[in-house]
């Protein structure tokens, strides 16, 4: 076989979208959008001093993930590794503090991050994700969680969700305190980075998926026995929110989530029957979030609590392919229209040009000119009529009306046939 040309292949990483897989990318979209939050677009790249601050310096994302790169002007900049960071920062340079809080806002795109490229996994990757900026109660989180279990629910998706406290920071520089102890005295089981990790931020080490690296992280000591009273009394009144909700959810004590700038509230949305040690080896969680009160702040702002969440859309899915979980596109065409020869072909643009304005999903072969190779596409796209156009019908400005499911036809004026056809798929 002949080597194709770089010019032909995709990059390591990156997937085309095809038009048979936009039904579950639509499907997806129908279930996350409104929910009483207002959209946000941020631009797909900004300063990598945004990204520095906020997800931390020792993260696996600003060490070996981010796609950076510099202007002609010299200034160093990113493409979007995530969403959050970019909210926050809109949050503080459009003023949004003067808007009646909390600030609720959900957004859709594009992520860019260079990993290892692998099933499920890829470095320009889609995210979906709601922000709530000015809110302080633990009922936030609540409903946030809540909001998305009824997506999942809605994409016929059960999931469990684990949820963790990581403290603020009171509590927390006691218990990385504490955990730096319990894992001096085992660096040479853990691997090369949690090693590296431990001596830049510990509770990283906490999100390793190394098979040594578990077993040694079962023996931590849990952060919750560790909290200050205030984050204890916002962690009690967390857990009785989802106690109300009756949704089904595990406190994973070791919990932490990848990025700096949590605070309290951590979780990550699991498929409800995945196994437990698969689960704490693989990157298998379908969307995740928690409570990130000093970010705000840390960039600039003035303290503002907040909390969010987000999923991958590539990762959602997969698992729903995976799940034989089929979805039927909205945009399949109802009405096929067959044309049979130059006369016919002239009419025919008008007509399917009427079916768009009435909004009706049409389709055609215009490049076929014979009726059996049409018809045979009709049948294969299962749609409800074929209209036939033929030489005949041109002249006579009539159509030729097929039910594809019995059979039958029947002829009409050209000027009745959308009338026609909305009567008949109404029925």
């Amino acid at each position: 076989m002949a080597k194709r040309k770089k010019g032909t292949q995709l990059p390591p990483g990156v997937h085309d979208i095809l038009p048979e897989e936009q039904r579950y990318w639509e499907r997806v979209r129908s279930v996350s959008s409104g929910l009483g939050f207002r959209r946000i677009d941020t631009p797909i790249f900004e300063f990598a001093d945004l990204f520095m601050k906020s997800v931390g310096a020792a993260s696996d994302i600003v060490e070996k993930q981010m796609y950076s790169f510099r202007t002609k002007g010299g200034d160093k900049l990113v493409l979007r590794p995530e969403e959050t960071a970019p909210v926050a920062r809109a949050y503080i340079v459009h003023g949004m503090h003067t808007l009646p809080q909390p600030v609720k806002l959900y957004y859709e795109g594009p992520m860019f991050r260079y990993e290892s490229p692998q099933k499920g996994r890829y470095r320009q990757f889609h995210q979906y994700g709601v922000e709530v900026l000015g809110g302080e109660s633990p009922i936030v989180e609540a409903q946030i969680i809540q909001l998305f279990f009824r997506m999942f629910q809605a994409l016929k998706i059960k999931v469990l969700v684990e949820i963790n406290s990581i403290g603020c920071k009171q509590c927390r520089p006691i218990y990385k305190k504490i955990l730096s102890t319990y894992y001096r005295s085992r660096s040479r089981q853990v691997c090369a980075d949690c090693r590296k990790r431990s001596g830049k931020n510990i509770l990283r080490v906490l999100d390793c998926k190394e098979e040594k690296c578990q077993m040694i992280k079962q023996g931590a000591p849990p952060i919750v026995d560790h909290l200050c009273d205030a984050c204890r009394n916002h962690f009690k009144m967390f857990l009785e929110y989802v106690e109300e909700l009756d949704l089904p959810f595990v406190i994973n004590h070791y919990l932490v989530r990848g990025l700096d700038y949590y605070s309290r509230t951590v979780f990550e949305f699991l498929p409800e029957n995945i196994d437990k040690e698969e689960a704490s080896r693989a990157q298998v969680a379908l969307g995740g979030g928690g409570r990130y009160d000093y970010l705000v702040e840390l960039l600039g702002g003035r303290p503002t609590p907040a909390a969010g969440a987000a999923l991958g859309i590539e990762r959602l899915i997969a698992y729903m392919k995976q799940s034989n979980i089929e979805i039927e596109s909205k945009t399949k065409p109802r009405v096929f229209l067959i044309q049979l020869g130059e006369v016919a072909k002239k009419k025919s643009l008008k007509v399917f040009d009427e079916f768009i304005k009435n909004k009706i999903s049409i389709t055609e072969s215009f490049g076929k000119e014979s009726i059996d190779p049409q018809l045979s596409l009709a049948n294969k796209l299962g749609v409800a009529y074929a209209l036939i156009l033929g030489h005949k019908e041109a002249l006579e400005e009539t159509i030729i009306i097929r039910d594809m499911k019995t059979g039958t036809q029947r002829t009409v004026p050209l000027s009745d046939v959308v009338k026609e056809v909305k009567k008949g798929l109404r029925g």
